[in-house]
């Protein structure tokens, strides 16, 4: 062989060597590169992307595994999250054969939702619409079965209070929602689909979201939106942050098959906190009202309201409509102005304007910061409650031993309800009754309703509803 050729092939083949090498030591780096990649990645991320640049900035892409660890939070608000059954009647309206034969033509029907434990001694807050419709509330928490009584709902803000008998609970603790962040991760914990103690977690996708779900009069929407999931029975659950402190009540999602597709809502704890406090004192909601009707502040309002539509930021929002005699009306302000800021708050938006009112109680005095024909001014507004004052709204009731119940004023009749011993008993009317008339003459008041019975004797139509909305009218006669 020639010394030409034997060269060439030691040149060969060093040369596959070092090629080899090369090879082998590219695959092990990018077999380590995807080892960490994997360890700090969420599931479900895109591995095939660009791998990160170290560069003088401060910034990093990948969260450390510990971060993506909701163990601790989940330990942490489980034992503080009860399951709650709402137990309700429907069927059809009773009558004198009712009476005689012993019966309601109704059928029992149970739904059930969550709640978290908000103090030691018992107090648990939930969704209004979870209990609205029950006759009679049981929350389930470690093995035993609690008859809750309700203490008072807020429809504005869709919370509502329960009350159990027992000692040293487990309250959860309370964080703030003001400080969450958006893209903040968050951990969602309650009994879906009759699924106790169940977590779920997911980042803040949106603050102070308005959907339109709540019929009030008065609403407050200015929802915390997660893509944690949340089905049907997450209501009136918890939604944590990282350190499991609660920062809102899981409430609705928005879906065409009624389960989770990825937008879930959660009233932020900071209105639930006050709202929850005013009924456990008073057993109703403090609610502040402004007395005007806010909208957003956009090109198409600015020009409806005759304002300067050419203008870089469409900052604040706009008075609308006003009642006559109402705190912004009596404040000085006019429709068409701009509020900028209540207080020191900067207001952007009406779920912001309608969320930094609801820290606020009747009585209240805040400043409003305003723009009128382009220039800024102030004005100190009192706030009033529904009736139009500033005095406290506390609930009345009345109990009367012939009846055998208590009954309690509300919107649309007088409420019957702790029903015991008594003529309402031997009737049937099932708890949480509203009436509406009796022999087709209004109620508002509790006396009215006590003194047509204190007095009246022969045929009685009782005409009203229960606590599904369901029109029962109650025939029967009082014997003189």
């Amino acid at each position: 062989m020639k010394l030409t050729h034997v060269l060439f092939i030691a040149l060969l083949a060093f040369g596959s060597g070092m090629a080899g090498a090369y090879v082998f030591d590219a695959y092990r780096a990018e077999k380590q590169l995807r080892a960490i990649q994997t360890a700090h990645t969420p599931d479900g991320a895109d591995l095939t992307a660009q791998p990160y640049l170290a560069t003088a900035g401060p910034t990093q892409t990948t969260l450390p595994a510990e971060a993506i660890d909701f163990s601790a939070a989940a330990n942490k608000a489980i034992p503080s999250v009860v399951f709650i059954n709402s137990i309700s009647q429907s069927g059809a309206a009773y009558s004198y054969w009712d009476l005689l034969f012993g019966s309601s033509g109704s059928q029992e029907r149970v739904s059930s939702g969550s709640g978290v434990i908000f103090t030691a001694d018992g107090y648990i807050v939930t969704n209004n619409h979870v209990i609205e419709a029950a006759e009679k509330i049981q929350v389930l928490y470690n093995k035993k079965v609690y008859d809750a009584e309700l203490i008072g709902t807020d429809p504005s803000t869709d919370l509502a209070v329960l009350k159990i008998k027992e000692e040293n609970l487990p309250a959860i603790t309370l964080g703030s929602s003001k400080n969450l962040a958006v893209g903040e991760w968050v951990v969602a914990v309650g009994n879906p689909f009759s699924l106790s103690s169940t977590v779920t977690a997911g980042i803040v996708s949106a603050k102070g979201r308005r959907i339109n779900i709540l019929a009030d009069k008065f609403p407050i929407e200015s929802f915390i939106q997660t893509d944690a999931a949340i089905n049907p029975g997450n209501s009136g659950g918890a939604l944590v942050n990282k350190d499991g402190n609660l920062v809102g009540i899981n409430t609705a999602i928005l879906s065409r098959t009624g389960s989770y597709t990825g937008y879930a809502f959660a009233v932020p704890i900071d209105i639930a906190r006050k709202v929850a406090n005013d009924l456990i004192k008073y057993g109703a909601s403090q609610k502040a009202i402004f007395g005007g009707n806010i909208i957003e502040y956009d090109f198409q309002n600015a020009k409806k309201y005759d304002l300067n539509t050419n203008v870089k930021n469409f900052q604040g929002v706009l008075l609308g409509d006003m009642e006559r005699e109402g705190a912004a009306y009596q404040a000085g302000l006019q429709p068409g102005d701009i509020i900028t800021r209540i207080n020191a708050t900067e207001i952007n938006s009406k779920s912001a304007f309608e969320e930094e009112l609801s820290y606020h109680s009747p009585g209240d005095k805040i400043t409003i910061t305003y723009v009128r024909e382009e220039k800024s001014a102030t004005t100190t507004v009192v706030l009033l409650n529904k009736n139009g004052d500033t005095n406290l709204i506390k609930r009345k009731f009345f109990s009367d031993a012939t009846l055998g119940a208590t009954l309690e004023a509300v919107d649309y009749g007088v409420k019957v309800f702790k029903i015991k011993d008594g003529l309402f008993k031997r009737l049937n009317m099932p708890e949480n009754y509203t009436i509406v008339s009796i022999n087709r003459k209004r109620v508002t008041e509790p006396q009215e309703v006590m003194e047509f019975f204190a007095k009246y004797k022969g045929k009685v139509l009782i005409y009203g509803f229960n606590s599904s909305r369901q029109e029962i009218p109650i025939s029967f006669y009082l014997q003189p």
